[in-house]
Parts: C-alpha cells; structure tokens; sequence
C-alpha cells in the first residue's frame, strides 16, 4: 500500500491565516473567542464565538466570485491556495487526472440560505439570486478549488457534521493508497456564525453561556463546562504520495498513516453512553496504522467542552488504549483555545497534530481549573509542553453518531 503525507496546511480560523502564527498561539495557550460581532447577537443566549481574523477575501477571490459564493466557500478556496502555496506544488507538472479534491462542510452555506430566505419572503422569489442554490450546496467548496487548481481527479463533499473533514481526509488517504490519485486536496469548512445558526444550537442548549468572560468559555474536560463555542473557517491539507514527495524536496510534516470510521447508531446529537463507538473509531486508526496502542503519544480530541462529549470521549480513550495506557497519552483539545469549527474542525485539528509532530511540542487544554472525577486523564493543562511526538491521533464526533480517527506518523 503506498505511502502518504502531509506536505501543505492551509488554516483561516479565528488565530488568523498565517500557519506560524496559527501554532505560536496554540502553543501559546491564547484564546481566539470574544463577543460576536457580525450580527446583531444581544437577543440570543450565548453571545461568544470564534470569528475569523486577519482575512482579507481580495487576495483569494475576485468580486465576482465573492458576490456568487458563500462565505463557507470563500473560506475554503483561500484555505486550499494557502496550503498549496506551503506545500510548494506546481500543479502545471501533474497530470490534472492525477489529483483530486475532497473538501466538505457540516452545514454549507447557512448565511447565504439565510440571505436568500429573507429575500423570498420580503421581495418575492423573482429577486432570489441565480446563484442561490450553488451557495447553499456543501459540495461547492471542492468545485471551486477544483476549477481555481485545474484538478480534474476525484472530487466530492463529505457531510458528516463535525466529523466532516475529518472523514474527508480519510477518504482522500484511501484515493492515494490505492493509486487513483497522487495528490489530494482535502478538509472542511464551514461559516454558521449567524442568526440563523445561533437560533439553532441555542434551542439545542449546546453552547456556552458564558458571556462575561469570552475567553474562558471553551474548556473542555473541566467540571464548569457548560457548552461549546461556535467558530467559523476552513482547514486544509495537501495530501501527497511519499516517493514522489520526497523526490521534489517536499518540506513533509509527517506521514498520514491511518484512518478509522464508525457510527454510535444511537441518537441523533448525542454520544453512545459508554464511548463504544468512538473507541473502536480509535481502534481502528491505530490497527490501520499498523502500530499498537502503547505507541501512541498524543491525541488531539474531539473535546467540544460539553457534559456528555468529554465524558464519553474520556471513556473511549480508555477502551481503545487500555486504563494503564490511557493515564500516560498526552490528550489536549484545540476547540478550548478556538471553538468548535464545526465541518472544518477536523481538518483544523488534524494540523494540530502534524504540527506537533513536526514541533515536538503538545499545545494544551486551557482554562482547564476544575477537575472533573469522569474526565481523570491527562489532558495538557494550561501549559503546552515540549516533547518528542511520534503518533498522534485526531477525533472528531458528529451529530448522527459519526466518528472518526485519523492517525499521524512522524517521518
């Protein structure tokens, strides 16, 4: 089976667009969450989230494009030319059969579903846009990378809610194994920070309420969690098969070297009780990888910062890994420094992983004060440290039952 890594990563999230930066603020312990600006957020019950900064749409799209595209899209493309300008490709010397494009979206484009409804009801249909129903659907983001890239290889939209990217970039893993591509464009996106999405997850009750101090709201596997934070952006990672990587001088991160899937098949948004499901998530991104679970070094979780997520996630790690095991893995949650990012969380996190692996460095769980008898593992308090990784795992639990696990070699 052939080899993959990682040789681009592309981020806009609420750190910014800039990779270096992106990491010296995880790194950091810093905190990309504060009052949402816009729109109009005093009636709604969580008034926090994580919106994108440092991001200018002019140098990644025309006007012409802007004013056809969602904002989920917008962020997509400029996620996908930052990750191919890291990873040095010149896609003129491939052949465009050859690549592919997997990028998917949680929810797609929930602001421009929005817009237009408003247009409907206060205008009539004759003004809705032509455009309507290109910006609404999750699989635009991987059309329009494709056209901006020339790939002509596979390419489609996973949806899996929060488990979105993450399944995407297992899928692309799989094209390049078994030889249908060599390079593969894959990851999530999404832009829910608006009315619409608030009214939504605030009548589920699943965010944070904690207004008056922004930056402590996220924290995950702490006794005082009361919901997770709503962020927005897009993460992208440039997939390559390893010979043909190492034989351009490609600045590799590390190998991608496992993939697991399954389905709790229990509820409609919350976790199997005893974390069966993502457990064996785990278990089979490790058994993929070819290692065994005393090799594994750090997990990225999926950590949202609500009640039943970080408890049943706890469990799970100490079904796949083992108790004695589990007590020694270094697990940290990036969502307590910049939200959830819903679709694109996974892709985001996957980045964390190759980063750290690249760094030796583990970046934390901040704003984790209050132990919390059913989360009892270690997760990184407050305080990145510095340490040799070699494997890393990333979860990532969706609304439907969906989990998945990506495994990280390093090189």
């Amino acid at each position: 089976m052939r080899k993959v890594v990682i040789t681009g990563i592309g981020l806009v999230t609420p750190f910014g667009c800039d990779v270096r930066q992106f990491w010296q603020k995880n790194v950091a312990g810093a905190s990309g969450i504060r009052r949402v600006k816009q729109f109009d957020i005093s009636p709604f019950p969580s008034q926090i989230g994580g919106e994108v900064t440092d991001y200018n749409v002019d140098l990644f799209m025309d006007k012409k494009k802007q004013r056809r595209s969602d904002p989920y899209c917008q962020y997509a493309v400029a996620a996908a030319k930052l990750a191919l300008k890291d990873s040095g490709l010149d896609l003129s010397k491939i052949d465009p059969y050859r690549g592919g494009v997997i990028v998917g979206s949680g929810i797609g484009g929930l602001q421009s579903f929005q817009t237009q409804h408003k247009i409907l009801l206060d205008k009539g249909p004759g003004r809705c846009s032509p455009f309507t129903i290109p910006e609404l659907i999750c699989n635009m983001a991987s059309g329009l990378i494709a056209i901006d890239f020339q790939i002509k290889g596979p390419n489609y939209a996973v949806v899996s809610a929060c488990a979105t990217a993450t399944h995407a970039i297992g899928d692309a893993l799989r094209i390049i194994q078994r030889g249908d591509a060599d390079i593969m464009v894959s990851g999530g996106a999404d832009a829910s920070i608006c009315s619409l999405g608030y009214a939504g997850f605030c009548a589920l009750r699943a965010l944070s309420t904690r207004n008056d101090e922004p930056e402590k709201a996220s924290r995950p596997f702490d006794a005082d969690r009361d919901g997770f934070v709503m962020s927005e952006g897009a993460g992208i990672l440039i997939l390559e098969e390893y010979e043909s990587a190492r034989k351009r001088g490609a600045n590799i991160y590390c190998e991608l070297c496992g993939y697991g899937a399954t389905c709790d098949a229990f509820h409609e948004t919350a976790p199997s009780a005893d974390g069966s499901g993502a457990a064996k998530a785990m278990e089979l991104a490790i058994k993929d990888s070819s290692e065994n679970p005393e090799s594994v070094d750090y997990i990225n979780a999926h950590g949202t910062s609500t009640e039943l997520n970080d408890k049943c996630e706890t469990m799970a790690v100490k079904t796949a890994l083992g108790e004695a095991k589990a007590r020694k893995v270094m697990i940290s949650s990036t969502k307590s420094m910049i939200g959830h990012l819903l679709g694109a969380a996974g892709a985001v996190e996957a980045a964390v992983c190759a980063l750290s692996i690249k760094h030796g460095v583990v970046p934390p769980t901040i704003n984790y004060t209050t132990p919390d008898p059913a989360c009892d593992l270690d997760y990184v308090p407050n305080t990145a440290r510095e340490k040799k990784v070699r494997l890393a795992l990333s979860n990532s639990l969706g609304f439907g039952g969906h989990n998945a696990t990506l495994a990280f070699r390093a090189i």
